[in-house]
């Protein structure tokens, strides 16, 4: 049998977590590139108050993203540690079991959103002078959802079996086909925030089908009896992805819960910080990922049984994270202002972009605690042991959420993210502690 996949079994731990978490780097940070676009294009062609809508609704869009990646990542674990044992058949039962079930989900929730968009936007204290931009972005955004939501599942699925670099590959195509439409449909066709949400839709579509075309192709490389469907593979799916929803899931959370916050000192300031959460996004990216490929790489050695292989690439993320988060620190430091006006219109007003450059230099100092936090979650999460991974996840956002809502009224919109980097340092605490008591060594899912 051959194929793409990267055996995280066998060879240096550090080096294959690196090798394999670069193309997972890479494919995201080019899908939050292009969701970046999207704003940037909105706010120079459109006008602030365009911008203000798609941030508005870009705290929704991301919780129903991020529900498909933690369900992906979720289904990743079962299907790794079934790769990690040689179990091909039941692994390829676990991979159509994923699809079928996340499918249907996706359709459920799009149907929801479609529905019940306006109804959220004003929940969340939407401004009335872009709430009707925000529920047309919205309204297309949850016609694609079903298509969103495949692309990200797949992209997981392509993971679990080792082979980081297909998924980068759909997501540069996807990220340089959501640029071309972008521009044609905002700026020639003159289509606004509307043009925005059409050309992600048909951008990731289009990646989930051509995507799911070459997995079909790439199972047939492995060997085995399997099922379309199988019950019990899906409550081992749904114990890992339930958790991995609330971990992936937890900023864009934190981000809907905090927005009326941040509706509540007008869309100026919501256009600020509406680029400065963008770029924050992109600044994650790598933490993310190196904790999703934690996640993998301990699944399959937890297959395999090689318990001190997981510790030692643990140990080894450390240095990883560490790198970048220096690199993320300098950069924005060095080029905070330069980056928000990217996304402000030259008559944006001076709050919108004093907004951004406050949140960035903040925020700038601690994206190392995002890192430890994930890479430790990463572990937990591959192993099986949920139940303090989701404990720390909760707590990570009560804390923000109740910090922002308690403290705006008193400090102002600064409270919306002087909570983030705490939170990240409690998760961080709890889950260290469960990591150092090395009872998350003894669960096991197949």
């Amino acid at each position: 049998m051959k194929s793409k996949s990267i055996d995280l079994t066998s060879g240096s731990p550090g080096k294959g977590l690196l090798l394999f978490a670069l193309p997972l780097i890479l494919g995201n940070l080019f899908q939050q590139f292009y969701n970046m676009v999207d704003t940037i294009i909105v706010g120079k062609y459109v006008g602030e108050d365009a911008l203000a809508a798609v941030g508005a609704s870009y705290a929704l869009t991301t919780v129903f993203v991020m529900i498909a990646i933690g369900g992906g990542t979720g289904a990743s674990v079962v299907i790794s540690q079934y790769l990690g044992a040689k179990e091909y058949g039941k692994m390829k039962t676990a991979i159509s079991t994923a699809i079928i079930t996340f499918l249907g989900t996706s359709i459920l929730l799009g149907i929801f959103g479609i529905v019940a968009n306006k109804q959220i936007l004003q929940a969340l204290h939407t401004p009335e002078n872009i709430i009707g931009d925000a529920g047309l972005y919205l309204r297309i955004y949850f016609v694609g959802l079903p298509f969103l939501f495949m692309y990200n599942i797949l992209a997981a699925i392509f993971n679990a079996l080792g082979d980081s670099k297909t998924s980068l590959y759909f997501l540069i195509f996807s990220s340089v086909l959501n640029i071309f439409l972008d521009i044609f449909a905002v700026r020639t066709l003159k289509m606004g925030v509307a043009g925005a949400a059409t050309a992600t839709v048909i951008a990731q579509g289009l990646a989930a089908v051509l995507s799911l075309i070459v997995l079909l192709k790439r199972l047939k490389l492995y060997d085995g009896k399997w099922d379309y469907f199988d019950t019990e593979i899906l409550k081992k799916i749904i114990k890992v992805a339930i958790p991995s929803i609330i971990q992936q899931s937890i900023v864009s959370v934190g981000m809907l819960l905090v927005q009326s916050v941040v509706n509540g000192f007008g869309s100026s300031v919501l256009a600020g910080y509406t680029a400065g959460t963008r770029l924050e996004s992109i600044c994650i990216v790598p933490m993310i990922s190196m904790g999703n490929a934690v996640s993998t790489f301990t699944a399959q050695n937890i297959g395999a049984k090689q318990i001190e292989r997981v510790r030692k690439g643990y140990r080894a993320s450390y240095a990883i994270i560490a790198v970048f988060a220096v690199i993320i620190c300098a950069v924005l430091l060095l080029f905070r202002q330069p980056l928000i006006q990217m996304f402000l219109e030259e008559s944006a007003g001076g709050e919108a972009f004093e907004t951004g450059v406050a949140y960035l230099s903040f925020m700038a100092y601690f994206f190392i605690f995002i890192g430890l936090k994930a890479v430790t979650d990463g572990v937990l999460r591959g192993s099986g042991d949920v139940f303090v991974f989701t404990t720390a996840n909760l707590v990570n956002l009560a804390f923000r959420v109740s910090f922002a809502f308690l403290m705006a009224p008193k400090i102002g919109v600064q409270a919306v993210w002087f909570a983030v980097p705490i939170g990240w340092l409690v998760n961080y605490f709890i889950s260290g502690i469960r990591y150092l008591s090395g009872q998350w060594g003894r669960k096991k899912l197949v």
